[in-house]
């Protein structure tokens, strides 16, 4: 896990604030998913709200069939594919 979120919070139009345990936190548009397979749960009886942290996984949940990668939504708050926060990340360790 790159970092453990701390927060999540639902918000309006599909979109999610996370606090994650390196201080990293904002908001991240999830709008691309709704209607969309799965998540076409979201609009039934208020889902979207109940989004939690999954105590065992770490995942962004809404129940036990509908979460998403923590990883995945680190990066999209922070703007980085995997292999850039990866070589900054290795860059940062060897200046150690």
């Amino acid at each position: 896990m790159i970092s453990e979120p701390k927060e999540v919070k639902a918000l309006e139009n599909y979109r999610i604030f996370l606090k994650f345990s390196d201080g990293n936190q904002g908001i991240v548009d999830l709008s691309e998913f709704r209607g969309k397979g799965v998540f076409k749960a979201w609009d039934k009886n208020g889902l979207f709200e109940k989004v939690h942290i999954d105590t065992e996984t770490k995942a962004i949940a809404w129940s036990e069939d509908l979460e998403l990668d923590v990883n995945s939504l680190y990066l999209k708050l922070i703007g980085k594919s995997f292999d850039e926060w990866k070589n900054e990340n290795i860059e940062y360790a060897s200046n150690k």
